[in-house]
């Protein structure tokens, strides 16, 4: 029995088969038949050829059974008794899931890398659901998906990764409020949208949502941040791939959200918890007072430029009188330099003046 926690390995099984008085002699057309003991299910059988061997397809090497599964995947054995799930088509699920997160890792890295190329997107983060997490959210959502589709529905692996949307994770994190419009865009005439979602906190401002049709979900936890489900490939090999869009501000309370869930198993201590809503308040205050510090930094931005712009054609206009005066030959040369002085001084002092004001 091989001890197993995350990735179970894989062998060939390759057979001789003997004459049983003469261990020299090798025989042709013995047949073998592989069974897991695991799934219950025969793995196929093979005839020895003429030198004695049969060889069969990579297996998973090892047994596993029932309580050894649950307990490495944090399941608990009174919930799939419950809900009627058999613990082997979870165990089927795990070993497809396997085969693909390489494959996930890929895909996610090409959207990662077409997101950063986006001027206002601060930062980029992916990843592909841990497999424990998976099982777990399967059996969590089988009771939802019963609702939906009838009693006889289970999670196989024909179903589960069109009903599990989040497989693979995009987080793209932008600094000021004002930037998700442009993100939006860019997301939408890039990719095949499937879905979009506004999770935000009760009492938000939900205007620029309802102008461009985008359902909105009010969450409890005071969780703030854009989801969009997106088409990845075409045809059989076309996947979903979430991507979170949000605020640094939103970033940090999420994680933080997330990190004390996680460690009291959802069941927060009510000091905490409103600790937690006060945070979210000052997060939000912070997003708002960000936004406000954009936009005056803009319109200083806007002051100065058409500022300049004046400042340099008023410039351009002394220069072309003082060019005049000293082409005026009515003028003495004691008057030409004196006037012309005046003008120098003039365009001088404004340099001065507009290098004090930045």
């Amino acid at each position: 029995k091989l001890e197993m926690q995350d990735e179970i390995p894989q062998g060939r099984l390759e057979v001789i088969k003997h004459d049983s008085e003469d261990q020299e002699m090798l025989l042709q057309g013995a047949e073998f038949e592989l069974f897991n003991k695991t799934l219950g299910i025969s793995c196929g059988k093979q005839e020895t050829d003429q030198h004695g061997k049969a060889g069969f397809l990579a297996q998973p090497i090892g047994y596993m059974d029932k309580n050894e599964f649950l307990e490495i995947y944090d399941l608990e054995p009174q919930d799939l008794k419950d809900l009627g799930i058999n613990w082997v088509d979870l165990y089927n699920i795990l070993q497809d899931y396997k085969k693909s997160i390489d494959i996930y890792d890929a895909r996610l890295t090409y959207v990662a890398n077409v997101l950063r190329q986006h001027p206002k997107i601060h930062s980029v983060k992916t990843r592909v659901k841990d497999p424990k997490r998976l099982l777990q959210k399967l059996v969590r959502k089988t009771p939802n998906r019963r609702e939906k589709y009838g009693d006889n529905f289970n999670f196989n692996i024909q179903n589960y990764k069109d009903e599990i949307t989040d497989i693979m994770g995009i987080r793209a994190i932008h600094i000021f409020k004002d930037d998700w419009e442009e993100i939006h865009q860019f997301i939408t005439n890039k990719w095949d949208v499937i879905e979009t979602v506004a999770n935000i906190r009760e009492g938000d401002n939900v205007t620029t949502f309802e102008e461009k049709s985008i359902p909105v979900r009010s969450r409890v936890s005071g969780y703030r941040s854009v989801h969009y489900l997106i088409k990845y490939g075409s045809g059989y090999e076309s996947s979903t791939i979430e991507i979170q869009v949000r605020t640094i501000f939103e970033e940090g309370y999420g994680e933080i959200d997330h990190q004390l869930r996680y460690s009291h198993d959802d069941d927060i201590p009510e000091l905490l918890a409103q600790n937690l809503m006060l945070l979210n308040r000052i997060v939000g205050s912070s997003d708002e007072m960000a936004s406000l510090i954009n936009k005056l930094n803009k319109s200083f931005s806007e002051i100065e430029s058409k500022y300049n712009k004046k400042l340099k054609n008023k410039n351009n206009m002394l220069r072309n009188l003082r060019q005049k005066i000293y082409e005026n030959d009515s003028l003495n040369p004691y008057e030409r330099e004196s006037i012309v002085k005046e003008i120098d001084d003039i365009i001088l002092g404004d340099r001065v003046k507009y290098s004090g004001r930045k």
